[in-house]
């Protein structure tokens, strides 16, 4: 049966289902959808059971994920294609991608088998945040057994499809979760953001067609094989579909990874999920999707579920689902700058308008906090976010600008009180 948002309280996990042990290759099972592929399916079948599944990428962009295995270009003799799924995650409010790590590894290599099948691929480079050591060890530990139970490398399953997975370590760069910095640093180059077309799917790996895909959105694809995209389809929020790892911190009674349905009202995923605000206190603001998304006050979020369409009109984004509840008794200003500071420090530096950009964010904000600000530097900060956005390689100058933004003008009021605070100051010592 498919599940509805509204039928939450019913709904049974699929990405962390409550198994014990289920990260060891003896509890997960032999990859049965793995293996139904193989016998029943043409690779543009599976690509076509995916695009009608409804799938779209679990890392932030939420493209459509059959949609993208499709970009992939005619196989040619001697060209190899290549596969990244990317865990290397960094995005601040976001820690689902390190769940299915720990707790359900095989799920995610199973869909990239699957994957690797679909777009006719021989490797998939499996890239993972460096700070992830104990889950690197860990898949690699079960990778090994799955190349030893033949359901990885030479003649899978005695089908004739053969591929391989190589794992990764990253170097705790957050500009390298942008796929084509990942493609770079994987080549051993310094992770510059690429100028794009020619997009991965024509130029990635070494020149050669590359898809990139989140490592949760590959960890969806094994319960679309075994039960349909019909059942996936019917998950959730009809734009939006499928199962979603809500990642809810900040001032709450139950922090924590959740599995639900898309388009789960936010009030519900705070009251009834998430236990309500710590200490009973009013909620301020909520940051839907991880720190890049714009954040919302307490009361834009009436009737606002969380999927794309929804969070769009609401003036915000899905991002990663890594949500941040704040209450009443936040300092906007103080929270802004923890952001714009996360952003100066992980800017590669290629264009001028981010590296500089978000120096004169943090420096500006900082100010601010710090009692020295004024007024026209609120202007200013909004002049300097229309100036990044939209003017860089890469969309770490939007990912900068959009908190800023959105903090200041949902949250003027706390920004002219530290500005007002400190020109009265001002004046007195005069």
């Amino acid at each position: 049966m498919a599940t509805k948002a509204g039928d939450w309280r019913s709904y049974q996990r699929v990405l962390l289902p409550p198994v014990r042990d289920l990260h060891k290759l003896s509890v997960y099972g032999d990859y049965a959808a793995l293996r139904k592929v193989l016998a029943e399916y043409s690779p543009q079948e599976v690509a076509g059971i995916v695009k009608k599944s409804g799938l779209r990428g679990r890392g932030g962009a939420g493209f459509p994920t059959g949609l993208k295995w499709s970009f992939m270009p005619p196989i040619k003799a001697g060209v190899p294609r290549f596969l990244c799924c990317n865990g290397d995650e960094s995005e601040p409010g976001t820690f689902k991608d390190r769940q299915l790590m720990e707790f359900n590894p095989h799920q995610m290599l199973e869909g990239i088998l699957i994957a690797n099948y679909a777009i006719t691929a021989k490797t998939c480079y499996l890239y993972v945040r460096g700070e992830f050591a104990d889950w690197i060890t860990l898949i690699d530990a079960e990778l090994a057994k799955a190349y030893e139970a033949n359901l990885v490398g030479d003649n899978i399953m005695g089908t004739g499809f053969s591929t391989d997975i190589v794992v990764h370590k990253g170097a705790g760069a957050y500009i390298c979760g942008e796929e084509t910095s990942l493609m770079e640093s994987l080549e051993g180059k310094r992770a510059y953001p690429r100028i794009k077309p020619p997009f991965p799917a024509q130029s990635g790996i070494w020149g050669y067609p590359t898809t990139i895909n989140n490592a949760d959105t590959l960890a969806c694809v094994p319960p679309i094989i075994k039960r349909g995209a019909e059942w996936f389809a019917g998950i959730g929020a009809p734009g939006h579909p499928g199962p979603i790892l809500y990642g809810i911190s900040g001032h709450v009674n139950c922090p924590g990874v959740y599995e639900y349905p898309s388009g789960m009202l936010i009030t519900d995923l705070l009251e009834e999920v998430a236990g309500g605000m710590r200490g009973g206190k009013a909620l301020k603001a909520v940051v839907p999707g991880g720190a890049s998304v714009p954040v919302l006050r307490a009361d834009m979020i009436d009737g606002v579920t969380m999927d794309a369409g929804s969070l769009k009109k609401a003036g915000s984004m899905l991002g990663t689902a890594g949500m941040l509840f704040l209450d009443e008794d936040t300092d906007m200003v103080a929270f802004l700058r923890r952001v714009t500071r996360f952003y100066h420090h992980e800017s590669c530096g290629q264009c001028t308008p981010c590296r500089d950009g978000t120096g004169w964010m943090e420096n500006l904000v900082t100010r601010i906090d710090e009692g020295e600000g004024n007024l026209r530097d609120l202007d200013l900060l909004l002049d300097l976010c229309n100036q990044m956005e939209g003017r860089t390689v890469c969309a770490l100058a939007d990912a900068a600008a959009w908190p800023v933004r959105n903090t200041i003008l949902r949250f003027r009021k706390d920004f002219e009180a530290k500005c007002r605070s400190s020109m009265w100051t001002a004046k007195t010592v005069a």
